[in-house]
């Protein structure tokens, strides 16, 4: 069964109300057997339009992930983009700024990091913090510094909104092609993953007390990430919000989702002029002799 892309997609210009939108499909997969065969037909696919994306040197894709904690971005970038060559990948992870990066604007540190043409860029977590967390939490915004700092009100992220479209509106005219994922997350499923964060000895390094002080702004969490998807998800630089209570049905959608992105860039391996080809004829007698 294909996947329809669109169906995870959020329509630009709609209100978004999370509590309608699902954190569990029915799954596109029959079993593990099957889960495995579809993955390796999305990575080899993934695999090629890599390839062919790296060759042509026209685009950069950019991947931004964004979900609350436990609901798999880790294991969704490392599944899904398994079978892609290292060498046109480049991920990065973002955790509490530096001094520095709270020395410059909110979209210095992640713009240093954008995809070089022909290669994957992928965010885990991203600027789109800066819209999300600092809502939640209005001292982040107001420890920063900025001139808006002191009046955490809804013109702050208006104009944070309008700064990352602009941004992505400039990387998309300048053959940057961007995919958004929210990975959406039940709190029951989130409860269910952090006990077992702690009952598995190998996984209890992943787990800290913030993590459940942070579950107490749930609501508030589901209030920023509505109003966000909202607001910045364009026909060029689209948002999905993932059902993220199955983890393996969560990486199929992804993985579909960008081959989906990649295919419709139609992309070409570069082809040879004439005086190339002349050239090529020629050193092949060379070889051949």
């Amino acid at each position: 069964m294909r996947i329809d892309s669109d169906r995870f997609r959020v329509k630009p210009g709609r209100r978004l109300d999370l509590a309608d939108w699902p954190t569990r499909v029915e799954p596109v997969y029959r079993g593990e057997a099957h889960y495995q065969e579809l993955l390796h037909h999305h990575i080899a696919g993934l695999s090629a339009q890599q390839e062919l994306l790296y060759a042509s040197h026209s685009h950069a894709v950019l991947l931004i992930f964004q979900a609350m904690d436990a609901a798999g971005k880790d294991g969704v970038i490392a599944h899904v983009m398994s079978g892609v060559n290292p060498q046109g990948c480049q991920v990065f992870s973002y955790k509490h700024p530096s001094p520095t990066e709270l020395a410059h604007d909110f979209l210095w540190r992640t713009t240093r990091d954008l995809p070089e043409r022909g290669r994957i860029g992928i965010f885990n977590r991203s600027y789109y913090e800066e819209v999300l967390i600092a809502r939640v939490h209005p001292e982040i915004l107001r420890n920063e510094g900025v001139p808006s700092g002191d009046r955490a009100d809804r013109h702050v992220w208006r104009d944070r909104y309008r700064s990352i479209l602009d941004l992505e509106k400039h990387l998309s005219r300048n053959g940057t092609r961007i995919v958004k994922f929210f990975l959406h997350l039940s709190k029951e499923e989130q409860r269910r993953r952090f006990l077992d964060r702690i009952d598995k000895p190998n996984k209890n390094w992943k787990f800290s007390a913030a993590d459940i002080e942070e579950r107490k702004y749930w609501r508030q969490y589901m209030h920023a990430y509505e109003k966000c998807l909202a607001a910045t998800s364009t026909r060029h630089a689209p948002w999905y919000a993932v059902p993220a209570d199955d983890k393996p049905n969560a990486r199929l959608i992804v993985s579909r989702i960008v081959l989906d992105t990649l295919e419709s860039l139609k992309l070409e391996f570069p082809r040879s002029s004439p005086q190339r080809l002349r050239e090529l004829r020629a050193l092949r007698r060379r070889l051949a002799r």
